[in-house]
């Protein structure tokens, strides 16, 4: 399925060299795993557009046993379960089902960045690439279940990919949304991305786009929704993705959580995309710094960016509103007078008033970093 390597990239941790590997439309991407495919965005991509390419687009399957092809008029997808009448729906009946509707939004995996926690941890080794902003063109999940008629005592509703594990007894993976989160209007049915169908390695022909939050809810080739009458107890949402159940989603590094619960909603977070850890800037001129922050849909109200490691801080410009669940682009002018080396910093605030630590939180399955990070650059 892949083409040959074309070439390597070191990421900044311990084992941390990748090949650079070329999927069906894609272009070369970090490659984790090829069964299933896990492929990582480089973080140059980020500095090119607030919108991710559909080719640059990271990837991320549990199971190898992946569609490799659709055939979108055969396609169907069933809906039942606690409903008046349960659906067979074409892509085509979804497409005239309601008008449809366009939602910018960021797809982030529950474990980018977890290559950075320390002490690690098992779990994919991610750098930053483990997400994307794309616009997202589909339907509201909202219209199929008023179609299919939600019973009374409706409690969660389940969702189903075409994806399947390769031996007999795994745990197929599954997701549920409770039935209000379901029908809010936002969730969505999206066969559309970036103004193109959906690359099939991002979920030809129809995924579930969940605003907000981790990419584990956005099940991809998604075929079956049940509406159930109780919380759904599958092995993806009882026992994985779960994070430690207070404030912070952390415990002292090498101990358990007492309680979980499901991971949910981004926290705040910020990335400098002009300059990387090594880069060389001129003294005594204006260099604009850029980059990209985002939340969990609060929508970020401001950018702080330090160029002393955090002793003090200045006010960068926000770039155009997408919509709260976008990146948001930000700049800032920084003249260094002295040469040397600089700590560069950044850190968001969201419109409650979350923002990101200064110290890294840890949990044993390395989720939801979000620390203030650091791009170290000399000034010549």
């Amino acid at each position: 399925m892949a083409s040959a390597s074309a070439g390597t990239v070191d990421l900044p941790f311990d084992n941390g060299t990748r090949e650079l590997v070329a999927f069906p439309q894609k272009r070369p991407l970090i490659l984790l795993t090829s069964r299933p495919p896990q492929l990582e965005t480089p973080f140059s991509v980020f500095n090119e557009g607030v919108l991710t390419p559909n080719d640059a687009f990271f990837v991320r399957y549990h199971w190898s046993g992946i569609p490799t092809s659709i055939d979108p008029d055969s396609y169907r997808l069933q809906v039942g379960g606690k409903v008046a009448t349960p659906l067979a729906l074409s892509l085509a009946d979804l497409k005239r089902m309601a008008d449809p509707v366009e939602l910018v939004a960021v797809n982030q995996c529950s474990g980018n960045s977890r290559g950075f926690l320390e002490p690690r941890v098992n779990g994919g080794q991610l750098a930053n690439g483990a997400m994307g902003n794309a616009r997202w063109m589909g339907i509201p999940l909202k219209k199929v279940l008023e179609k299919a008629g939600v019973q009374p005592g409706a409690v969660q509703v389940s969702f189903d990919g075409l994806d399947r594990p390769p031996l007999e007894g795994s745990p197929d993976f599954m997701k549920a949304l409770h039935i209000d989160h379901a029908l809010d209007g936002e969730v969505m049915l999206a066969w559309g991305m970036n103004g193109a169908d959906l690359p099939l390695l991002n979920g030809y022909p129809l995924r579930l786009v969940v605003p907000g939050h981790y990419g584990t809810y956005w099940v991809k080739h998604l075929s079956n929704i049940q509406v159930l009458d109780g919380v759904f107890d599958g092995f993806w949402m009882s026992a994985a993705y779960r994070i430690p159940d207070n404030g912070c989603a952390c415990v002292e590094p090498g101990k358990a959580p007492a309680r979980t619960m499901p991971i949910g909603r981004f926290n705040v977070r910020s990335f400098i995309t002009s300059l990387q850890t090594g880069s060389k800037i001129p003294a005594g001129h204006e260099t604009v710094v850029r980059g990209i922050a985002f939340d969990g849909g609060y929508g970020v109200s401001d950018v702080a960016f330090s160029a002393d490691g955090g002793q003090t801080w200045s006010a960068a410009r926000l770039g155009k509103d997408l919509g709260r669940y976008s990146f948001r682009e930000w700049s800032v002018a920084f003249r260094p007078s002295r040469k040397g080396s600089y700590d560069l910093r950044v850190r968001a605030t969201n419109r409650i008033g979350q923002s990101q630590p200064l110290n890294a939180l840890w949990n044993p399955a390395g989720y939801m970093r979000n620390v203030v990070e650091t791009t170290r650059v000399s000034v010549v």
